[in-house]
């Protein structure tokens, strides 16, 4: 009895040893079931073909998940967009019955079925991410649904209107759509409805000059046609709104400017016989407000219209160059002024002052008192002339030093230009900070 019971413990540990356990059985009898409906699925599968050819409208609904926004080129009006690109469509020559309704699979597959050929009309290069592995999902449903996602780095043009500039909001487009399928063929729809078919990681943006405000989308995907000699092809679209941000210009760019202006006006409060410190605040800031104007355009693409911060500089330049032209007028009415007044002032002091001779009157007073000093009896005599000499020119008339007063031009520049560049900057700001910026392209 004994031998045979250890018998039949030795049989059955044979066969569990040759089985595994029941889960391990089942899984085993899983993955056997599931290569079967594979091999089968691909026995004599096309992928050459769409689905439904013939039949009907193959429909290919997408959505997309921004994992990063930006950065945006305005030189090159293009911007750059990490997605997740989604696209869902039925193959129902991929029906299969099974243990599970849907088969997560890899890349592996994806090469063998029939995929969208689906481009990005205005992207100018694109990347698929292939580290470690080709980023690619695949997942079949027992209906004969595919979803495919791949990972996409996207750099796309973004036409811009820069008239506003700094203050300027662009709606930068996505656009895609089938390369060869005319919409008789294949169409594309949002697999969410128009709202939530793109969205925006909350922290996925790397812009530093601007906002992300929003991103829209539009219709079924039927809402833009591109008419080809080969036919309509469906586009779908969608748009993300960026609003500048304007500190970064105010620092570099406003500030410099509004201190180059208020530094030109202080030359008003110079005497108007300054004439190499006026010369200097001329100049200098003339020469500083051209440094920044070029600087400032170097940021930009070299677009034919001016923009905001080219009619500001445009105006402060004016301002500056100005200044140097109201000194020069000043400098030229002060030396004529002088010439006039001083003569009228001698003449009214002295009627007798200009007709004498300057040189003769020194050069008898020089030999009257060499003579004197020629003989040492009368030194004292030649001392006491010259004693009585000094007072007589003291007495000389001094002529009115009208050029040392202030310039009429002067006081009126002090309060002109300060009052209309303080007017200009009211109605400049007011003017761009509260009117909606003009956005490109924007449905």
């Amino acid at each position: 009895m004994l031998i045979t019971t250890l018998l039949f413990y030795l049989i059955y540990m044979q066969n569990a040893v040759a089985t595994g356990t029941p889960k391990e059985a089942e899984l085993n009898d899983n993955i056997t079931i599931f290569t079967r409906i594979l091999d089968g699925l691909l026995d004599g599968y096309d992928n050459r073909l769409r689905p439904g050819l013939g039949e009907k409208v193959t429909e290919i609904k997408t959505n997309i998940f921004v994992t990063s926004f930006g950065p945006v080129s305005d030189t090159e009006m293009e911007y750059t967009i990490d997605v997740f690109f989604r696209q869902s469509w039925k193959d129902e020559r991929l029906c299969f019955k099974g243990p599970m309704e849907m088969l997560p699979l890899n890349n592996l597959l994806a090469s063998n079925i029939w995929t969208p050929d689906t481009f990005f009309l205005n992207g100018k290069k694109s990347i698929a991410h292939n580290m470690t592995t080709p980023n690619k999902l695949l997942r079949l449903k027992d209906d004969g649904t595919l979803l495919y996602t791949m990972r996409l780095t996207i750099s796309a043009e973004c036409p811009m209107q820069l008239e506003d500039f700094p203050m300027d909001a662009h709606a930068c487009p996505l656009k895609f759509g089938s390369y060869a399928y005319p919409v008789s063929e294949v169409v594309y729809t949002w697999t969410q409805g128009a709202t939530k078919s793109v969205v925006v990681a909350e922290e996925g943006s790397r812009l530093n000059q601007y906002h992300l405000i929003r991103q829209t989308t539009y219709g079924s995907g039927l809402q833009c046609l591109s008419l080809c000699s080969t036919g309509q092809y469906t586009v779908m679209m969608a748009h993300f709104y960026l609003k500048r941000k304007i500190g970064y210009f105010v620092i570099q760019t406003y500030m410099p400017c509004f201190m180059t202006v208020i530094l030109s006006q202080v030359s008003f409060w110079l005497n108007r016989e300054s004439v190499p410190a006026r010369t200097v605040f001329g100049v200098t800031t003339v020469l500083t407000m051209t440094t920044l104007s070029i600087s400032a355009r170097n940021s930009l693409p070299k677009v034919a219209y001016a923009t905001a911060m080219d009619w500001f500089i445009a105006v402060c330049y004016a301002f500056v160059f100005s200044a140097l032209i109201e000194f020069a007028t000043v400098n030229y009415f002060t030396k004529r002024s002088w010439a006039w007044d001083g003569k009228k002032a001698m003449e009214k002091k002295d009627p007798l002052a200009l007709s004498k001779k300057p040189n003769n009157t020194c050069a008898a007073g020089v030999n009257y008192t060499t003579n004197l000093t020629k003989d040492a009896s009368i030194s004292t005599i030649s001392n006491s002339t010259a004693v009585q000499l000094k007072p007589s020119e003291s007495k000389a008339p001094d002529p009115k030093k009208t050029y040392n007063s202030v310039s009429k031009i002067d006081k009126m520049a002090r309060i002109v230009f300060p009052v209309l560049f303080g007017t200009f900057n009211l109605v400049y700001w007011a003017t761009y900070l509260n009117r909606e910026p003009v956005i490109k392209g924007a449905v």
